[in-house]
């Protein structure tokens, strides 16, 4: 595949060849993960009234309900003030399952991170998993009091679109020569693919926005990393409330087109921005291409505005193969080490 626009960034490259010097750069970390402190929170909600009527052994109820609140799920290791906080928010119809270990079974992002010592914050999207949705126009399409046809659709991704679309190969059950998600697994992938209520959201303002700008201010500062449908989230999030929110990640995704304040508003936050391999060999209904050209835009729009901004294209690293599921492929501790020692050059150091 030939492809173009796609700069060599010698950071970059430095950063790879100082991972793979290290012995430990491809080995998975083993014995026993020794951590400080876990637990879990919400962030955000709002109170809804509501007159339900009686469903199952439920009484009809009229009060109050929270929706649209936030999950997160965290694991801080031992010395965790050396290293600035990383929050993960996951992609369409899936949760933040997606950081944890891997279709294959081996470890994710999610404890990698952790035993190379950083604090980590999991997220499910608001409408997603453990965090709220409003189920208002379901209740009241079920009373009657709203057209079936005006209720919210629910989004579920099929095994073959994902296949396609998450590029493990040109069509279902064909792989790529040299394809980095194990594929043998993929029915393990599928099962952590659910019901998707976005729809039931503000479009123009989704709350998980102003959740991780929320919980980058509560964390005093940290790393927000986004991935597919949520890749773009961290500049949202940090266009609400910049104040926490010390680097952005932006992993496979469509780059918004943003108005010129906005860009230089952005170009405070170091950011970088990931893709992997095969852009261009596959066809459906979106474009990866168009995807990589209009965040290669917007790291340049940041960099003319005096940012620090990199875009990782993997190939160009001499990276090849990986999918869609970055986090998820047979290297993912690799690029896990790139993620990492990017941090550190372009977050902490300049930190301290």
């Amino acid at each position: 595949m030939t492809t173009t626009r796609m700069p060599l960034r010698e950071c970059s490259l430095a950063v790879l060849l100082g991972c793979m010097a290290q012995a430990s750069c491809l080995a998975r970390s083993s014995g026993p993960l020794t951590i400080q402190e876990q637990g879990s929170f919400f962030v955000g909600g709002e109170n809804r009234a509501v007159s339900q009527p009686a469903a199952g052994l439920m009484p009809a109820q009229t009060g109050d309900i929270t929706v649209n609140q936030m999950y997160v799920e965290y694991q801080i290791p031992l010395h965790a003030n050396r290293h600035v906080p990383v929050v993960f928010v996951h992609g369409c119809c899936l949760s933040s399952k997606t950081w944890e270990t891997t279709p294959d079974g081996r470890i994710g992002w999610s404890e990698y991170f952790i035993r190379k010592g950083r604090p980590v914050y999991l997220a499910d999207q608001v409408s997603r998993a453990r965090s709220g949705f409003d189920p208002t126009p379901f209740t009241q399409a079920r009373a009657g009091t709203l057209a079936h046809a005006q209720m919210p659709s629910i989004l579920e991704a099929t095994h073959q679109f994902a296949w396609v679309v998450f590029r493990f190969g040109p069509k279902f059950g064909e792989a790529f020569a040299d394809e980095q998600f194990p594929v043998q697994s993929a029915d393990e992938l599928y099962k952590q693919m659910i019901p998707d209520l976005n729809a039931t959201l503000p479009q123009d303002a989704n709350p998980t926005w102003k959740h991780m700008a929320a919980l980058a201010a509560k964390l005093h500062g940290a790393v927000l990393v986004g991935h597919s449908e949520s890749g773009f989230f961290p500049a949202r999030a940090a266009l609400v409330d910049p104040s926490g929110v010390r680097g952005a990640v932006i992993i496979e995704t469509g780059c918004e087109k943003l108005l010129p304040a906005q860009i230089a508003a952005l170009a405070r936050i170091p950011t970088l921005v990931m893709f992997g391999d095969h852009l261009g060999d596959v066809k459906g209904p979106f474009s990866w291409m168009a995807a990589y050209d209009s965040c290669n835009s917007y790291v340049e729009q940041l960099e003319k505005a005096g940012g620090d901004a990199e875009m990782m294209y993997l190939p160009t690293l001499g990276i090849k193969g990986n999918s869609h599921m970055l986090m998820q492929d047979k290297n993912s501790n690799q690029l896990a080490d790139l993620l990492i020692a990017w941090i550190d050059r372009h977050v902490e150091h300049h930190a301290h």
